[in-house]
């Protein structure tokens, strides 16, 4: 009997493993509907394999054991060649489950892909190599109510939310691990689909990324999905709106905050004034470079209470850049001058009003992961 017991402990601890393994293999939690239901067929296939698996290695393991050669077997057992029954069976039961897991594939598929007549909330995601921007659209769908440059995109929580892809280049994939759900964003076609994030989750932020190798700076394609409870939504939705709409009149020549020329973003930066012996004096320029999502001079100085003119060259090759100076040390404090985005390679002379002395950080508005410090002085 001790001999007996030791033996099934044995057998215990060595399917510990495999019960961990049945764990591991499970989907993770999924913070959406649509998720939720990817996530239970993907239960459902991989406990069926894994008893598939076991039941077929089990077999394999006890015929080896148990018609093993002794030593004192003089000839070959008895040899059993064809079996109907087994054939019929091993037929019919693979046969069975391939019709099951096809209806269930199906079924979970096809819920998961239907798109709402009506649906709280559009967005229109934008893949560009390399950065990903969100337009928010107005409930036909036609009218773009304000955009989201900036890698994260705000969804409410607990509303339905019909994402429209877009590219502009090649395909890109949008992936949101937590929503366990992948699809490619195809250049001349737009894919949709709606998905509902948990209400239990507003606060809350997931990681996304794009999942085709789409060039060089691939890595540099992610982005956030911030899920807010359907107030405070409204309430961001409102104040982006109020943002967008605002149109600031241009300021007097001369005076702080004026500009050397036309307005920095909205696509005619001022040229450059140049320069010759005895001819007018010149605005100071600064120069700042990007190269590899990265601003190559991150320390630069301008003279306090003067124009001047920043010239950015942009060095990544396809890759959407921009400077934007912030009114103090931090990317936090508020935007004072704006220049426009544009791809690489290529080269923009901004006209920057007159600061007054301090430090001012600089940031790309499209890979907020590149800053400097600009220092008036």
């Amino acid at each position: 009997m001790t001999n007996v017991r030791i033996r099934w402990s044995r057998v215990a601890v060595a399917l510990l493993p495999v019960l961990a393994l049945l764990i591991a293999g499970c989907a993770p939690q999924s913070v959406t509907a649509q998720g939720a239901e990817i996530g239970g067929l993907y239960n459902f296939v991989f406990v069926v394999a894994a008893v598939i698996f076991l039941l077929v290695e089990g077999l394999i393991v006890w015929t080896v054991l148990r018609y093993r050669r002794h030593p004192t077997d003089g000839s070959l057992p008895p040899q059993t060649h064809g079996n109907n029954a087994l054939e019929v069976i091993w037929t019919l039961i693979p046969t069975a489950i391939v019709l099951v897991l096809f209806a269930l594939t199906w079924n979970t598929l096809n819920h998961v892909d239907t798109v709402s007549a009506q649906t709280d909330v559009r967005i229109r995601a934008v893949a560009q190599r390399f950065q990903w921007s969100f337009e928010y659209l107005s409930p036909d769908g036609q009218t773009v109510l304000f955009k989201q440059i900036a890698p994260e995109m705000t969804v409410p929580a607990g509303q339905s939310v019909l994402l429209t892809l877009h590219s502009t280049d090649v395909i890109h994939a949008f992936y949101v691990p937590q929503f366990l759900f992948k699809r490619d964003v195809v250049p001349g076609r737009e894919n949709e689909f709606e998905f509902n994030v948990d209400a239990s989750l507003a606060g809350s932020t997931f990681r996304g990324q794009c999942a085709e190798l789409c060039g060089t700076f691939h890595d540099a394609m992610q982005f956030t999905v911030k899920a807010l409870a359907p107030a405070d939504y409204t309430a961001w939705v409102q104040q982006q709106q109020q943002t967008a709409q605002k149109s600031p009149p241009p300021a007097v020549s001369g005076s702080p905050g004026a500009t050397n020329g036309p307005v920095a973003g909205s696509g005619s930066p001022a040229p450059e004034v140049s320069s010759s012996p005895g001819g007018p004096a010149t605005n100071p320029t600064v120069d700042i470079d990007a190269e590899n999502i990265a601003f190559v001079q991150t320390q630069v100085t301008a003279k306090a209470d003067v124009p001047f003119v920043l010239r950015f060259n942009n060095k990544d090759a396809g890759t959407p850049h921009n400077v934007e100076i912030h009114a103090g040390p931090n990317v936090s404090d508020p935007v004072v001058f704006d220049g426009e985005i544009f791809n690489g390679v290529d080269s923009r002379p901004y006209s920057v009003p007159a600061l007054k002395a301090g430090t001012y950080a600089f940031q790309c508005k499209v890979h907020p992961n590149m800053t400097g410090t600009l220092t008036v002085q």
